[in-house]
């Protein structure tokens, strides 16, 4: 017990003096400076080596009993490629985490042998074996795709490596993740016709900044269309209600969307602004499309009102929560910055304390949101 005693007194310390030197960063106007040590804590945190020459995210909160998922590893390509254009991340370190994608791609699920280029989105312990479950997932794809585009950029050496495997990949999520009746992507290459799941809509996967880098990259004219239909259908949602609210999961038509009820496909709040929804504000925020403004200045203006952000609400404005995550808090105010018409100061102060505040080393999805939102856009 005195040895566990010293290690958590050790880890106090050494908390509190990453918050104090990243406070000093702030206050003396070094915002890339206190990114680095963000983006340090979270790799040193959350990154596992398999083994010497593949690596993934953590996704448990527990490296004793770890779990990956496609979408951990989409987002630690993202951020170690964002590390990598500012020479905080090897390009070894971005090949370990694409190593382990490839190493764990889905079957083709046609009864072949062949595999696609999607990740098979769970991995766990069991049994003191590492098993995959087979089926993909959307967002973790989308991702990993995007993440490989902005590699190549990074480390042109490997450019035509990245781009083959990118280009692969895209065209496997217009194959098996792709509603061809309402133009939109599906949750994973499980919600097949065959599903009553094919129309559903993850509405943190209307991406449209990696639609439009995937159109350019591909030229595959379906990434345009799957911007204009899943953006129109995210206008719908949010239009219901004078909230601006959107819901994590929506069944969607060619013309229409509205948000599912409670356990449709994962939790009691699938219908409201939860742990999907609150991803939105960050992945429209960069884009040019009016749409996509429109839906985030309908949020900033919501959650600007009030005098927290906590984790969930119903689409009517209900809190569902009296606690806060940054997983709700980050991409809102990420948002708020990139919006140079007008001042969201309330949110503009939850800027603020993300830059100052020690990252934490417990929280995954509220960890790896603030570090996506403080690292910025990966150019």
């Amino acid at each position: 017990m005195k040895q566990y005693g010293k290690r958590v007194w050790i880890v106090t310390v050494l908390v509190t003096m990453l918050y104090v030197v990243t406070m000093l960063l702030v206050r003396s106007g070094s915002p890339s400076a206190s990114q680095r040590v963000m983006y340090e804590q979270w790799r040193s945190d959350y990154i596992m080596q398999e083994s010497d020459h593949r690596a993934y995210v953590n996704t448990s909160n527990d490296r004793k009993n770890p779990i990956a998922l496609s979408e951990g590893q989409g987002y630690g390509m993202y951020l170690t490629a964002a590390a990598g254009a500012k020479g905080w991340a090897r390009q070894q370190d971005f090949d370990d985490l694409l190593n382990y994608y490839l190493q764990y791609r889905a079957d083709a699920g046609d009864g072949s042998a062949s595999e696609t280029y999607l990740m098979q989105w769970r991995q766990h312990s069991k049994g003191g074996a590492w098993i995959s479950e087979d089926s993909s997932a959307t967002d973790g794809d989308l991702y990993i795709a995007y993440s490989l585009l902005q590699a190549s950029k990074v480390w042109p050496g490997r450019s035509a490596y990245y781009l083959k495997i990118e280009g692969r990949l895209a065209a496997d999520i217009l194959t098996y993740e792709y509603n061809d009746t309402t133009h939109t992507l599906t949750v994973g290459d499980w919600a097949t016709k065959q599903s009553k799941y094919y129309n559903l809509m993850r509405t943190s996967d209307v991406m449209p900044s990696f639609f439009a880098a995937l159109y350019e990259s591909t030229h595959d004219q379906r990434w345009l269309t799957v911007s204009d239909s899943m953006l129109d259908r995210l206008v719908d949602l949010s239009d219901e209600h004078e909230t601006g609210l959107v819901p994590d999961f929506a069944w969607v038509t060619a013309s229409d969307a509205t948000a599912v009820q409670a356990n449709a496909i994962a939790s009691q709040q699938d219908g409201d602004y939860s742990s999907n929804a609150c991803r939105v504000p960050m992945m429209l925020a960069l884009s040019d499309d009016s749409r996509a403004k429109q839906v985030v200045a309908g949020l900033l203006k919501f959650f600007n009102g009030r005098s927290a952000v906590t984790a969930g609400y119903s689409l009517a404005g209900k809190q569902l929560n009296d606690y806060r995550l940054n997983s709700f808090t980050a991409p809102l105010a990420y948002a708020a910055k990139q919006d140079r018409r007008h001042r969201y100061d309330r949110l503009l102060n939850d800027w603020q304390k993300l830059l100052v505040e020690p990252l934490q080393a417990d929280k995954y999805y509220d960890a790896t949101l603030t570090v996506m939102a403080v690292m910025g856009k990966v150019d």
